[in-house]
C-alpha cells in the first residue's frame, strides 16, 4: 500500500469522483493509471483505492490524498507522465495494509479566499465589516449541528475550527474538523459574508443552528466553489516523503498559472477602470 499527494486545479473539472461520461480528476487518475499498467481497461480502480475526500466541482487541492496497492516503482514523478498538467502528485508514502485514506484522518483542513473588500468597490454588495464577519465565524466555530448547512441527512454534528486573517481585499478562511458534510464549508462562508456585508443579521446564524429545519428562501446557499481548496490531510501515523523532482514541476505549473490568472485580473483591473 502506498498513499500520494494529490495537488490539482479543480476549475476544469466535474469535482473529484470518478463519474460517468464528465471529465473528473480520479477519472484522470484512474486513466493514468490505466496507462500505466496499474489497472485494467475498462475496470474497476486498484485493489484497496481509496481517497481522502470528494471535493465539488470547481475545488481545487493541494493536499489530497489516495492510496492503494501500488509497485515499487510507482514514483510521484512517474505518475505525472500519464496525468495532465493541472493535475500533479507531489509526495508519496509506503503505509500499513491496512491504511484507508478516507477513514484514518485525524483532520482535514480547507482554505477559502473570499474577496471581501471593505469598501464599495465591490459591484452589488455592500462592504464587509471584519467585526460583524469574526461575529459570525466565533458563532458558527465549535460543535453544532450543521443539518441546515448541508443536504446530508446524518453525520451533520460536527466540530469545526476556524481561523482567518485579512490579506488585502481577502479574507482567508482555514476550516479544520474530523470530517465535513456536503458543502458544509461553502455554506458556513455563505452566511458568515452575508452578516459581514449587512444582507443578512447575525441572528440569523442562531437560526440555522437550531434544531429547526429551515427550508426555501430562508436557507444558506454555498458560496462559489473556486476559492476553495483542499490544504491538508493529516494522518498522524504517516510521513510523507516528497518528490524532489514532481514537486518542482507542479510548483513550475501552477506559477504559470498564478501568472495567467494575475495578467487576467489585470486586464479586467484595465477594462473595469475605463468604464
Amino acid at each position: 500500500m502506498r498513499a500520494y499527494r494529490v495537488a490539482y486545479d479543480g476549475r476544469p473539472y466535474h469535482g473529484f469522483q470518478r463519474q460517468p461520461d464528465v471529465d473528473t480528476v480520479e477519472g484522470r487518475l484512474r486513466s493514468a493509471l490505466v496507462r500505466l499498467g496499474v489497472c485494467e481497461r475498462g475496470g474497476e480502480l486498484p485493489e484497496r483505492y481509496a481517497a481522502a475526500g470528494r471535493t465539488d466541482a470547481g475545488v481545487s487541492a493541494r493536499a489530497q490524498t489516495v492510496a492503494f496497492d501500488a509497485p515499487s516503482w510507482l514514483s510521484p514523478a512517474a505518475f505525472n507522465g500519464e496525468l495532465p498538467d493541472d493535475i500533479r502528485v507531489w509526495a508519496s508514502a509506503d503505509v500499513r495494509d491496512d491504511f484507508h485514506a478516507t477513514h484514518d484522518p485525524a483532520e482535514r483542513s480547507y482554505t477559502y479566499y473570499l474577496y471581501a473588500p471593505t469598501d464599495a468597490d465591490r459591484p452589488g454588495h455592500d462592504p464587509v465589516d471584519d467585526q460583524r464577519w469574526a461575529h459570525a465565524v466565533d458563532a458558527l466555530a465549535g460543535t453544532h449541528d450543521f443539518h441546515n448547512l448541508t443536504s446530508d441527512d446524518t453525520g451533520t454534528e460536527r466540530t469545526v475550527d476556524i481561523d482567518w486573517h485579512r490579506d488585502g481585499r481577502f479574507l482567508i478562511v482555514r476550516f479544520t474538523a474530523g470530517g465535513f458534510c456536503r458543502q458544509l464549508v461553502r455554506r458556513l462562508v455563505s452566511l458568515a459574508a452575508a452578516v459581514a456585508d449587512g444582507s443578512a443579521p447575525l441572528s440569523k446564524v442562531d437560526r440555522i443552528l437550531s434544531p429547526d429545519p429551515v427550508d426555501g428562501p430562508d436557507g444558506v446557499p454555498p458560496a462559489p466553489p473556486e476559492p476553495l481548496v483542499l490544504s491538508d490531510v493529516c494522518y498522524p501515523e504517516v510521513t510523507f516523503t516528497r518528490d524532489e523532482d514532481a514537486a518542482a514541476d507542479a510548483r513550475a505549473v501552477f506559477a504559470r498559472r498564478r501568472a495567467t490568472a494575475r495578467t487576467t485580473a489585470r486586464v479586467a483591473d484595465h477594462i473595469t477602470d475605463g468604464l
